[in-house]
């Protein structure tokens, strides 16, 4: 049976970050297929780019990776994983997002669905209660989506914290200059 894991998210633009825990949860996981979900309309913050946009760089973004990239339409993991109806796929995430994951819709149907693949930074290790999450130590990205955003609002480059492609597409279509 093929491992497939999930890595889901606005993409609001793919940072290095994002490719980074990719990259790393295939080789820890011995993860067979890849499938990165661009969720379209997120249930928790607007995006600045349109999904399209963050479709395409996502595709970018995750092109060495040979991912599945998709555009999700369902604003909730929970739904998303009922509809996918993956058989026992792990749904990958940072510690940040594990913290919040009690306030998720329906966290236990989640964990009913999938296992819970958690990065984290070398020598944190969050308390999980659950034999459904497993933790694996990622090296620390300092890059956020919100600060690519405010960098290309200054005017300030990007390189080294997306893909070239992506930094492209950026420039190319005007995305990110106000907000």
């Amino acid at each position: 049976m093929a491992v497939v894991g999930v890595l889901g998210g606005r993409f609001d633009p793919p940072h290095l970050g994002h490719v980074a825990l990719a990259e790393r949860a295939v080789a820890e996981f011995g993860i067979d297929e890849l499938h990165v979900t661009v969720v379209a309309d997120a249930a928790h913050k607007p995006s600045d780019a349109s999904a399209d946009d963050r479709l395409a760089m996502a595709k970018l973004a995750f092109a060495r990776l040979d991912a599945i990239v998709e555009l999700e339409h369902h604003r909730y993991t929970v739904d998303a994983l009922e509809a996918a109806a993956y058989d026992d796929p792990i749904f990958l995430i940072g510690a940040d997002e594990l913290a919040a994951f009690p306030t998720w819709k329906r966290p236990e149907r989640v964990l009913e669905l999938a296992r819970l693949g958690v990065a984290t930074r070398p020598g944190y290790a969050p308390a999980t209660a659950s034999p459904r999450i497993r933790i694996f130590e990622l090296e620390p990205h300092p890059v956020s989506s919100s600060e690519l955003r405010a960098r290309v609002r200054r005017g300030e480059p990007l390189d080294g914290l997306v893909e070239p492609a992506v930094a492209a597409y950026i420039a190319e279509h005007g995305l990110y200059r106000t907000g």
